[in-house]
């Protein structure tokens, strides 16, 4: 069993922002991460999701992003950057190291990881994000279409559906690029929300960036499940998605009532067959290690406290900064900050 003072589950950007933290603190820690090498959630983005497309890359604490190729894979470019960073801050990770289980030991948080070892720790700060949890809704017949569905945690890019009928669920801005580049390949392709789109115009700026934090930080303060900060800025208006309105192929259709063997029928009976259904339905936060430490509101939220909303308020010794305000490129260095502070202070 390894003691630390405190124990950083994942290297994502919202980890390596706590561990840096701790680490000019001068607070003892480790750190542990489920990937193979750096780059968290960034190493599995789809292959033609370039630097060019992504939506927008936040500084880590300490530097800023390096000047990258437009073209380059955001798979391999952001990736490369968090390995340097690691280097260059001295931040050690061990991988690959997946905790199954954190619990209550004496006064202590003990992290089981799945192949035995254990962490006896003071305090956690828990960085596990939400790629692992990818959100699959409860639509009546799902379980019978006979074409071929998918998450956007699969999604292999546009080329594996050339000459498909492709319908396209999610209103975020996963799905608008999914569709922006089917659309040359598909044999077309159908996109349904369940509340109409909202975009924006302008830059998306600190100042709308700090509304939308905001916006999230009111429901986990009152122990709500958080909506993802991407959700509540809209969807901005760059000249590609311009060109998807003008050109039809992000016409918006309402949600269908069910999925049907051929495709999806709305109440109304209208149907749209297909060959494919993409579920851009985004992720909930991969929390289910900590279920022995009873962290949950009866409606499934977790209320947090603290100046920077990343403290448990029923557990004191957990942070969760890949949570509610840091679960986005937006908030996650601060998060990381407000976390390492605050676990200084309980630490003495």
């Amino acid at each position: 069993m390894a003691s630390v003072d405190v124990l950083v589950i994942g290297a994502g950007q919202a980890g390596l922002s706590v561990a840096y933290h701790l680490e000019r603190s001068g607070i003892g820690h480790a750190v542990v991460d489920a990937e193979e090498g750096p780059g968290g959630a960034w190493r599995h983005r789809w292959p033609t999701l370039t630097m060019a497309t992504v939506n927008g890359i936040r500084e880590l604490p300490g530097t800023t992003p390096p000047a990258a190729d437009p073209v380059a894979p955001a798979s391999e470019a952001v990736p490369a950057w968090f390995g340097a960073y690691e280097q260059e801050f001295s931040i050690k990770v061990e991988r690959p190291v997946t905790i199954r289980r954190v619990a209550d030991d004496h006064g202590r948080l003990a992290a089981v990881a799945d192949d035995g070892r254990v962490w006896s720790a003071r305090a956690l700060a828990n960085a596990t994000g939400t790629w692992g949890k990818p959100f699959w809704p409860a639509v009546p017949g799902r379980e019978s279409f006979a074409g071929w569905q998918l998450h956007t945690h699969d999604y292999p890019g546009p080329q594996a559906f050339a000459g498909l009928r492709v319908i396209v669920v999610g209103g975020g801005i996963s799905a608008v690029q999914h569709l922006l580049e089917l659309a040359p390949l598909a044999a077309a392709t159908r996109w349904v929300t369940r509340r109409p789109p909202i975009f924006t115009e302008g830059e998306f700026g600190e100042e709308r960036g700090r509304a939308a934090v905001a916006m999230v930080a009111d429901r986990v303060r009152a122990g709500l499940p958080p909506r993802s900060v991407v959700s509540v800025t809209g969807l901005p208006l760059t000249p590609a998605v311009r060109a998807g309105i003008a050109s039809g192929v992000l016409e918006r259709l309402a949600m269908f009532e069910r999925v049907v063997p051929e495709g999806v029928r709305w109440a109304d009976g209208r149907t749209c067959r297909a060959d494919a259904i993409i579920w851009a339905t985004g992720f909930r936060a991969s929390l289910d290690h900590l279920a022995p430490l009873h962290l949950r509101e009866t409606g499934g939220g977790i209320t947090m406290d603290g100046r920077g909303l990343t403290r448990v308020a029923r557990d004191h010794r957990v942070h969760l900064v890949g949570y509610g305000t840091g679960a986005s490129t937006i908030g996650a260095n601060r998060a990381g900050r407000a976390a390492a502070r605050e676990i200084g202070e309980l630490l003495g």
